[in-house]
């Protein structure tokens, strides 16, 4: 089981967002390969990075710190998403180093697109779902869909998906606890991997995490709880390993 820490870009800052809206943001530094070494020295065994501004604009927009990062730690599995709408940018970010593209708003409005893809680089493509009440979040969360999360993710499994991303955007940046219960039921539907994203909190959490493994839940992602201290990735990823019963990391 993995926790990523996210590193979402704005400006070319690392940002975190409350509930996916741009204008309610709070910077936690100007330098993204500074704060992606602070993550990798503590531990972490994969990074999120989310383009924000490629989010909404519908392309990449910080293409140079993700290309900086990439290059920076050559080794470390590194995921991307925001504005990846086509396979041209898809192939440049596997060039540049990055291990797995992350399709949200695409994925849904052009399921085939998914299906495309996953033929095309293989191993390689995950899918964001991002969602509340149960439905699916498009444009940079600005607007919700009619598309229910576990229909959409049984698609995506059988289109050769590597994993799926869910975000409950009422939990994301709030500080209020992840959505386990809804995680949950969606790893129970599918049987590929489920990532949890939005309101991972404390330990508290990540100990409903750990439960949450033997429903396919394989890690979460974690963003505000990093930078404002309420969780301790090497502590809390110790943890995982521990009741999971993996050996401890080394280099």
């Amino acid at each position: 089981m993995l926790l990523i820490p996210a590193i979402d870009l704005k400006e070319g800052a690392c940002v975190r967002l409350k509930q996916g809206r741009m204008d309610d943001n709070t910077v936690f530094s100007d330098d993204p390969l500074a704060m992606a070494k602070r993550w990798v020295d503590a531990g972490a065994r994969r990074l999120h990075l989310v383009d924000l501004d490629g989010a909404f604009a519908g392309s990449p927009r910080n293409r140079a710190s993700i290309a900086a990062i990439c290059e920076a730690f050559p080794e470390l599995p590194i995921q991307v998403g925001g504005g990846i709408r086509d396979e041209e940018t898809i192939e440049q970010y596997l060039e540049m180093g990055v291990s797995y593209v992350i399709i949200g708003t695409k994925a849904v409005s052009d399921p085939h697109f998914v299906s495309d893809i996953c033929l095309s680089f293989p191993g390689h493509i995950i899918v964001g779902l991002d969602a509340k009440d149960g439905k699916v979040a498009v444009d940079g969360w600005a607007k919700i869909s009619n598309h229910d999360v576990i229909d959409l993710a049984s698609r995506f499994e059988q289109d050769g998906v590597s994993s799926i991303i869910f975000t409950d955007i009422a939990r994301d940046g709030m500080m209020q606890g992840a959505n386990m219960a809804a995680t949950r039921e969606l790893a129970r539907a599918v049987r590929i991997p489920i990532i949890a994203s939005g309101g991972m909190t404390d330990m508290n959490d990540i100990d409903r995490l750990i439960d949450a493994a033997e429903d396919g839940v394989a890690g979460a992602i974690i963003g505000r709880a990093l930078y404002e201290g309420g969780i301790d990735l090497g502590v809390a990823q110790a943890r995982v390993d521990e009741r999971c019963g993996i050996p401890p990391f080394t280099e």
